[in-house]
């Protein structure tokens, strides 16, 4: 039965999978202690092994060496104080900071206990060659590759990958004039304050940017407008059109919205012919500057703005 669930749920429940194959080996450990009499329990060995190798160690020591919390340290030198394999030189009143090391009981174990390491060894080798796939090898890669990348970031990745696949990018419609307005509204006011130029752009887009050679496109997710972004022809020998007035609504960040419409407005100025783009923003928005970047926007230097806001102009040649 536990196969067929794990065969219905997939890769999603990995982490109980694990679980159980390191229960099956925590189990089949603790048998073999029994079998070779050692009084000694499967979780203790990490602990039992550090202490083997040196005189005394403190308990943060042994966490940071092992890899374990020092609660669990600490609970498992009492258990194997409490069995007369670990004696404790009280050296200070924070315990984490005392002393502990194998008692005369314990090192007499230290032979018997590596006989078995060897042969445990030995098992392991055998069943890795038994095996299609070396489960050493791969813990060893896997825990590498869950270093350089967490799981939880990962998921969050394909998370945006399948959310990014449900928007769409239209071109605006009079319909779009509200959202257009109220969502750039609402970025401005929570960080600035609404200019001129921001009040005449949002209240007659037609007039301020279509008419004049511009463009606007509409981020929809679940066929719901949930981001917009205008690109302005400008009157600059240098420059042929401006990407501005770029806003998501808040409930919809996070699904990689405002890269698309970036790459959208991008292709729509090369569709159109232009060789630089360019836009005005402020270092305060950290998440957009470096969107900005990674799209291979450069910062320009000592260029005018008619936006109080503006601290940063930059371009993207074409």
């Amino acid at each position: 039965m536990e196969k067929i669930f794990y065969t219905r749920t997939g890769k999603m429940a990995l982490g109980s999978r694990l679980r159980m194959l390191s229960s099956l080996f925590t189990e089949e450990a603790e048998k073999i202690y029994e079998q070779n009499r050692i009084p000694v329990r499967a979780k203790w060995f990490p602990v039992f092994y550090m202490l083997s190798q040196n005189e005394e160690k403190t308990i943060t020591e042994i966490a940071q060496e092992i890899g374990h919390s020092q609660p669990s340290v600490s609970r498992i030198i009492r258990e194997m104080t409490a069995k007369g394999l670990i004696t404790e030189n009280k050296k200070s009143g924070d315990k984490r900071q005392n002393r502990v090391a194998l008692s005369a009981k314990g090192k007499t174990l230290v032979p018997r206990v590596l006989e078995q390491c060897a042969d445990v060894h030995n098992a392991v080798e055998e069943l890795i060659r038994e095996a299609t796939h070396d489960l050493w090898e791969a813990i060893e890669e896997w825990e590498f590759l869950l270093e350089q990348q967490p799981l939880s970031r990962r998921v969050l990745q394909q998370k945006k990958i399948r959310e990014s696949s449900q928007v769409r990018i239209v071109n605006y419609e009079p319909k779009y004039k509200t959202v257009f307005r109220t969502l750039n509204e609402a970025w401005i006011s929570q960080y600035f304050e609404m200019e001129a130029a921001d009040i005449r752009a949002l209240n007659h887009p037609d007039k301020y940017i279509l008419n004049k050679g511009g463009h606007i496109l509409v981020a929809l997710y679940e066929e719901q407008p949930v981001g917009v972004c205008a690109l302005i022809k400008m009157d600059d020998p240098d420059y042929d059109y401006e990407m501005a007035k770029m806003a998501v609504a808040p409930e919809a960040q996070g699904k990689n919205i405002g890269k698309l419409l970036a790459d959208a407005i991008i292709h729509k100025a090369k569709v159109l012919g232009a060789s630089r783009l360019y836009l005005e923003s402020n270092t305060r928005l950290k998440a957009a500057i470096n969107l900005y970047y990674k799209l291979g926007f450069k910062k320009l230097n000592n260029r005018p703005s008619p936006y109080k806001r503006a601290n940063i102009q930059m371009a993207l040649d074409l």
